[in-house]
Protein backbone atom coordinates (compact mmCIF):
# COMPACT_ATOMS: atom_id res chain seq x y z
CA UNK A 1 0.00 0.00 0.00
CA UNK A 2 2.63 2.20 -0.53
CA UNK A 3 0.94 4.24 -3.55
CA UNK A 4 -1.47 5.70 -1.55
CA UNK A 5 -1.30 9.78 -0.61
CA UNK A 6 -0.90 10.93 3.08
CA UNK A 7 -3.16 14.07 3.17
CA UNK A 8 -1.81 15.33 6.04
CA UNK A 9 1.85 15.96 4.71
CA UNK A 10 0.20 18.51 1.95
CA UNK A 11 1.01 21.96 3.02
CA UNK A 12 -1.67 23.63 4.78
CA UNK A 13 -3.99 20.52 5.46
CA UNK A 14 -4.27 20.24 9.18
CA UNK A 15 -5.06 24.57 9.13
CA UNK A 16 -7.51 24.08 6.34
CA UNK A 17 -9.29 21.09 8.22
CA UNK A 18 -9.41 22.67 11.40
CA UNK A 19 -10.94 26.07 9.39
CA UNK A 20 -13.39 23.89 8.22
CA UNK A 21 -14.28 22.51 11.59
CA UNK A 22 -14.49 26.24 13.58
CA UNK A 23 -16.74 27.12 10.77
CA UNK A 24 -19.07 24.48 10.59
CA UNK A 25 -19.25 23.50 14.85
CA UNK A 26 -18.27 26.94 16.40
CA UNK A 27 -21.90 28.45 15.94
CA UNK A 28 -23.68 24.79 17.66
CA UNK A 29 -21.24 25.30 20.31
CA UNK A 30 -21.69 28.91 21.16
CA UNK A 31 -25.35 28.34 21.25
CA UNK A 32 -25.32 25.48 23.23
CA UNK A 33 -23.17 27.27 25.74
CA UNK A 34 -25.27 30.38 25.80
CA UNK A 35 -28.60 27.56 26.46
CA UNK A 36 -27.15 27.41 29.88
CA UNK A 37 -26.96 31.36 30.08
CA UNK A 38 -28.64 32.78 33.77
CA UNK A 39 -29.38 36.04 31.84
CA UNK A 40 -31.56 36.58 29.21
CA UNK A 41 -28.97 38.34 27.01
CA UNK A 42 -27.88 36.54 24.42
CA UNK A 43 -24.32 38.10 24.40
CA UNK A 44 -23.40 38.78 27.82
CA UNK A 45 -22.39 35.89 30.10
CA UNK A 46 -24.55 35.88 33.47
CA UNK A 47 -23.75 32.23 34.71
CA UNK A 48 -24.73 28.99 34.78
CA UNK A 49 -28.41 28.01 34.85
CA UNK A 50 -31.30 25.51 33.70
CA UNK A 51 -34.04 28.12 33.65
CA UNK A 52 -34.34 28.18 30.09
CA UNK A 53 -34.49 24.55 29.54
CA UNK A 54 -37.46 25.19 32.49
CA UNK A 55 -39.19 27.54 30.41
CA UNK A 56 -39.33 25.29 27.20
CA UNK A 57 -41.29 22.82 29.06
CA UNK A 58 -43.06 25.40 31.38
CA UNK A 59 -43.00 28.69 30.26
CA UNK A 60 -45.64 31.03 28.26
CA UNK A 61 -44.47 29.18 24.82
CA UNK A 62 -44.68 25.54 26.03
CA UNK A 63 -47.74 24.89 24.48
CA UNK A 64 -47.37 26.11 21.22
CA UNK A 65 -43.70 24.33 21.14
CA UNK A 66 -45.62 20.99 22.74
CA UNK A 67 -48.26 21.10 19.88
CA UNK A 68 -45.30 21.78 17.37
CA UNK A 69 -42.87 18.98 18.90
CA UNK A 70 -46.04 16.57 18.75
CA UNK A 71 -46.67 17.20 15.38
CA UNK A 72 -42.82 16.84 14.37
CA UNK A 73 -42.97 13.28 15.90
CA UNK A 74 -46.08 12.20 14.33
CA UNK A 75 -44.46 13.22 10.90
CA UNK A 76 -41.25 11.82 11.66
CA UNK A 77 -42.57 8.96 12.56
CA UNK A 78 -44.77 7.89 9.87
CA UNK A 79 -42.86 9.56 7.18
CA UNK A 80 -39.60 7.37 7.99
CA UNK A 81 -41.28 4.30 8.37
CA UNK A 82 -43.06 4.33 4.74
CA UNK A 83 -40.45 5.85 3.58
CA UNK A 84 -38.51 2.65 5.25
CA UNK A 85 -40.83 0.14 3.60
CA UNK A 86 -40.66 1.71 0.15
CA UNK A 87 -36.72 2.20 0.19
CA UNK A 88 -36.40 -2.18 1.02
CA UNK A 89 -38.75 -2.98 -1.50
CA UNK A 90 -36.65 -0.42 -3.81
CA UNK A 91 -33.35 -2.84 -2.57
CA UNK A 92 -34.53 -5.60 -2.99
CA UNK A 93 -35.73 -5.22 -6.74
CA UNK A 94 -32.38 -3.56 -7.43
CA UNK A 95 -30.21 -5.40 -6.07
CA UNK A 96 -31.95 -9.05 -6.18
CA UNK A 97 -34.14 -9.15 -9.40
CA UNK A 98 -31.50 -9.05 -11.99
CA UNK A 99 -31.37 -6.87 -14.88
CA UNK A 100 -34.84 -5.00 -16.05
CA UNK A 101 -35.50 -1.98 -18.27
CA UNK A 102 -35.56 0.96 -16.55
CA UNK A 103 -33.30 -0.07 -13.48
CA UNK A 104 -31.06 2.58 -14.15
CA UNK A 105 -33.42 5.05 -14.72
CA UNK A 106 -35.29 3.74 -11.62
CA UNK A 107 -32.04 3.79 -9.36
CA UNK A 108 -31.50 7.99 -10.72
CA UNK A 109 -35.20 8.47 -9.55
CA UNK A 110 -34.86 7.07 -6.20
CA UNK A 111 -31.37 9.05 -5.71
CA UNK A 112 -32.98 12.08 -7.47
CA UNK A 113 -33.67 14.03 -4.26
CA UNK A 114 -30.42 14.28 -2.67
CA UNK A 115 -29.08 15.77 -6.45
CA UNK A 116 -31.58 18.41 -6.45
CA UNK A 117 -31.78 21.72 -4.28
CA UNK A 118 -34.00 21.24 -1.62
CA UNK A 119 -35.71 24.68 -2.39
CA UNK A 120 -36.66 23.29 -5.88
CA UNK A 121 -38.19 20.08 -4.27
CA UNK A 122 -39.81 22.92 -1.71
CA UNK A 123 -41.41 25.20 -4.84
CA UNK A 124 -42.40 21.77 -6.69
CA UNK A 125 -44.15 20.08 -3.89
CA UNK A 126 -46.12 23.59 -3.61
CA UNK A 127 -47.21 23.95 -6.72
CA UNK A 128 -48.21 20.34 -7.22
CA UNK A 129 -50.41 20.35 -3.94
CA UNK A 130 -52.02 23.46 -5.22
CA UNK A 131 -52.20 22.00 -8.71
CA UNK A 132 -54.44 18.99 -7.29
CA UNK A 133 -56.22 21.41 -4.74
CA UNK A 134 -54.29 19.60 -1.73
CA UNK A 135 -55.00 22.18 1.37
CA UNK A 136 -51.83 22.33 3.45
CA UNK A 137 -51.47 20.36 6.66
CA UNK A 138 -50.01 17.38 8.38
CA UNK A 139 -51.25 15.16 5.31
CA UNK A 140 -49.00 17.63 2.75
CA UNK A 141 -45.93 17.57 5.03
CA UNK A 142 -46.40 14.03 5.49
CA UNK A 143 -46.14 13.19 1.27
CA UNK A 144 -43.52 15.66 1.15
CA UNK A 145 -41.65 14.06 3.59
CA UNK A 146 -41.88 10.39 2.33
CA UNK A 147 -40.54 11.55 -0.63
CA UNK A 148 -37.44 13.50 0.27
CA UNK A 149 -36.52 10.60 3.28
CA UNK A 150 -36.75 7.72 1.03
CA UNK A 151 -33.34 8.27 -0.63
CA UNK A 152 -31.84 8.27 2.92
CA UNK A 153 -33.54 5.04 3.94
CA UNK A 154 -32.27 3.52 0.93
CA UNK A 155 -28.58 4.39 1.02
CA UNK A 156 -27.83 2.38 4.23
CA UNK A 157 -30.18 -0.95 3.35
CA UNK A 158 -29.10 -1.19 -0.05
CA UNK A 159 -25.55 -1.13 0.83
CA UNK A 160 -26.27 -3.68 3.37
CA UNK A 161 -28.06 -5.85 0.69
CA UNK A 162 -25.49 -5.70 -0.69
CA UNK A 163 -23.32 -7.03 1.37
CA UNK A 164 -25.56 -10.01 1.98
CA UNK A 165 -24.45 -13.04 -0.58
CA UNK A 166 -27.16 -14.95 -2.37
CA UNK A 167 -26.00 -17.65 -1.48
CA UNK A 168 -28.01 -17.57 1.55
CA UNK A 169 -31.56 -17.14 -0.19
CA UNK A 170 -30.03 -19.97 -2.40
CA UNK A 171 -29.44 -22.03 0.09
CA UNK A 172 -32.83 -21.71 2.41
CA UNK A 173 -34.68 -22.47 -1.42
CA UNK A 174 -32.44 -25.72 -1.31
CA UNK A 175 -33.82 -26.52 1.91
CA UNK A 176 -37.28 -26.74 0.68
CA UNK A 177 -37.81 -23.17 1.63
CA UNK A 178 -40.50 -20.71 -0.78
CA UNK A 179 -38.81 -17.38 -2.28
CA UNK A 180 -41.12 -15.61 0.24
CA UNK A 181 -39.74 -17.67 3.50
CA UNK A 182 -36.39 -17.32 2.61
CA UNK A 183 -36.63 -13.48 2.47
CA UNK A 184 -39.03 -13.59 5.67
CA UNK A 185 -36.40 -15.96 7.75
CA UNK A 186 -33.22 -15.75 6.17
CA UNK A 187 -32.88 -12.52 4.29
CA UNK A 188 -34.91 -9.98 6.45
CA UNK A 189 -33.05 -10.75 9.74
CA UNK A 190 -29.75 -10.10 7.98
CA UNK A 191 -30.94 -7.16 6.99
CA UNK A 192 -32.36 -5.41 9.62
CA UNK A 193 -28.99 -3.22 10.83
CA UNK A 194 -29.24 -1.82 7.55
CA UNK A 195 -32.81 -1.46 7.79
CA UNK A 196 -32.89 0.39 11.17
CA UNK A 197 -30.46 2.33 9.94
CA UNK A 198 -32.38 3.65 7.00
CA UNK A 199 -35.22 4.27 9.50
CA UNK A 200 -32.95 6.55 11.55
CA UNK A 201 -31.40 8.07 9.56
CA UNK A 202 -34.76 9.14 7.46
CA UNK A 203 -36.48 9.90 10.71
CA UNK A 204 -33.86 12.55 11.80
CA UNK A 205 -33.97 14.15 8.05
CA UNK A 206 -37.92 14.14 8.57
CA UNK A 207 -37.91 16.11 12.43
CA UNK A 208 -35.18 18.09 11.18
CA UNK A 209 -36.47 19.23 7.89
CA UNK A 210 -37.24 23.29 7.58
CA UNK A 211 -37.39 24.33 4.19
CA UNK A 212 -39.87 21.85 2.47
CA UNK A 213 -42.01 22.08 5.36
CA UNK A 214 -42.52 25.60 5.39
CA UNK A 215 -43.06 25.56 2.00
CA UNK A 216 -46.21 23.05 2.25
CA UNK A 217 -47.10 23.00 5.97
CA UNK A 218 -50.20 25.39 5.24
CA UNK A 219 -51.48 27.68 7.99
CA UNK A 220 -52.24 27.27 11.30
CA UNK A 221 -50.02 23.51 11.25
CA UNK A 222 -46.62 23.71 12.63
CA UNK A 223 -43.65 21.56 13.16
CA UNK A 224 -40.79 22.29 15.71
CA UNK A 225 -38.37 23.85 13.39
CA UNK A 226 -40.73 25.90 11.76
CA UNK A 227 -42.07 27.07 15.23
CA UNK A 228 -38.78 27.78 16.41
CA UNK A 229 -38.65 29.96 13.27
CA UNK A 230 -41.63 31.73 13.86
CA UNK A 231 -40.00 32.58 17.41
CA UNK A 232 -36.96 33.97 15.96
CA UNK A 233 -38.36 36.37 13.67
CA UNK A 234 -39.58 37.96 16.96
CA UNK A 235 -35.99 37.86 18.11
CA UNK A 236 -33.98 35.49 19.68
CA UNK A 237 -34.56 34.34 22.86
CA UNK A 238 -32.74 32.29 25.54
CA UNK A 239 -35.71 29.60 25.45
CA UNK A 240 -34.99 29.13 21.80
CA UNK A 241 -31.43 28.47 22.57
CA UNK A 242 -32.36 25.76 24.75
CA UNK A 243 -34.84 24.47 21.84
CA UNK A 244 -32.12 23.92 19.63
CA UNK A 245 -29.63 22.53 21.65
CA UNK A 246 -32.30 19.89 22.88
CA UNK A 247 -32.98 19.51 18.90
CA UNK A 248 -29.16 19.04 18.45
CA UNK A 249 -28.20 16.50 21.15
CA UNK A 250 -31.33 14.20 19.64
CA UNK A 251 -30.05 14.46 16.30
CA UNK A 252 -26.38 13.54 17.25
CA UNK A 253 -28.17 10.60 19.40
CA UNK A 254 -29.84 9.15 15.92
CA UNK A 255 -27.34 9.55 13.71
CA UNK A 256 -24.61 7.83 16.14
CA UNK A 257 -27.21 5.07 16.53
CA UNK A 258 -27.64 4.66 12.82
CA UNK A 259 -23.74 5.01 12.05
CA UNK A 260 -23.13 2.47 15.09
CA UNK A 261 -26.14 0.11 13.95
CA UNK A 262 -24.59 0.13 10.07
CA UNK A 263 -20.87 -0.87 11.61
CA UNK A 264 -23.03 -4.59 12.51
CA UNK A 265 -20.59 -6.67 10.89
CA UNK A 266 -22.21 -8.48 7.65
CA UNK A 267 -22.39 -12.26 6.95
CA UNK A 268 -19.25 -14.19 5.67
CA UNK A 269 -19.08 -14.45 2.46
CA UNK A 270 -17.30 -17.86 3.05
CA UNK A 271 -20.15 -19.48 5.18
Amino acid sequence: MKNLIDLKKFTGFREITLLCLVILYAPLVIVAIYSFNASPSITKWGGMSLKWYSEVFSGPEAPKFKAAALNSMFIAVAAATIATMIALAASVAMTRAGKFRGKVAGFALINLPLMVPEVVTAVASLVFFSAIGFQGGILTILLAHIVFCIPFAYLPISARMQSIPPMYEQAAMDLYATPKEAFNQVLLPMMMPGILSGFLLAFIISLDDFLITNFVKGAGVETLPTAIFGSVKQGIKPNIMAISTLMLGVSAVFVALSWLIGRIPKPPEDA
